[in-house]
Order: C-alpha cells, then sequence, then structure tokens
C-alpha cells in the first residue's frame, strides 16, 4: 500500500492523517513532505493520525523524533493519535512514548495542545 498524507486543520493545529507504510523503503518521504510542508506554512502544532499506518520502521520513529526535535525548538508540540499496537510498541521500545504522546481520542489530544 502506497502511502499517503493528508491534512487538516483545527485552528493552529495541522492534523496529518497518515496511511499505509512508514519506512526507509517506502512512505518516509510522503510523511517528512508533509511535516515540513506544515513548518514552513506556519505551523508550530502537528497531531499526527497513525490510524492508517500499517508498518513503521526506525526512519519513520526517527523521522518524528525529528520533527519533535524542530518544533520543540520553536515553541511547539508534535503529539501523535492512534498509534496501532504494533508501533506503539516500537514508540515504548525505544522510549520514545516519553516524547512523543500518543491519544485514542482527536478531541482530546487537540485539547491537551492548548491553544485555540
Amino acid at each position: 500500500m502506497n502511502a499517503t498524507a493528508v491534512t487538516r486543520y483545527s485552528g493552529p493545529i495541522a492534523i496529518i492523517d497518515l496511511t499505509g507504510r512508514v519506512s526507509l523503503a517506502d512512505g518516509l518521504v510522503v510523511m517528512r513532505d508533509a511535516i515540513q510542508q506544515e513548518i514552513r506554512s506556519g505551523y508550530k502544532h502537528l497531531l499526527l493520525n497513525l490510524a492508517g499506518v500499517t508498518y513503521m520502521d526506525s526512519a519513520g520513529l526517527g523521522e518524528m523524533a525529528s520533527a519533535y526535535i524542530k518544533l520543540n525548538s520553536i515553541g511547539g508540540k508534535v503529539k501523535l493519535m492512534h498509534a496501532q499496537d504494533k508501533v506503539y510498541d516500537l514508540l515504548r521500545l525505544t522510549r520514545l512514548s516519553a516524547l512523543l504522546v500518543t491519544y485514542s481520542d482527536e478531541a482530546e489530544a487537540i485539547a491537551s495542545f492548548g491553544v485555540r
């Protein structure tokens, strides 16, 4: 399945709906481009919806960590929602779950940014 990224907005928060495989060989560029586009457009708060992500490798995790570092340096945040079990297990195993907070409810995730 080819990876896709569709962005929608909730006020100052860009919500990127990702689908497919996100790995070095497939989908990484799609995710990276979507994240970078929103940062270039001035969005400092990103919510990555991983509900449709069927697989993610360390390159995908690295890209999310890179986004976290970049946004944190400019006063922004990146958060996740609907991470599938395998992706969440990778986040826990690498301890990135401490930085990349994951939500199961979109409204709760949006509210956690504390912005309107």
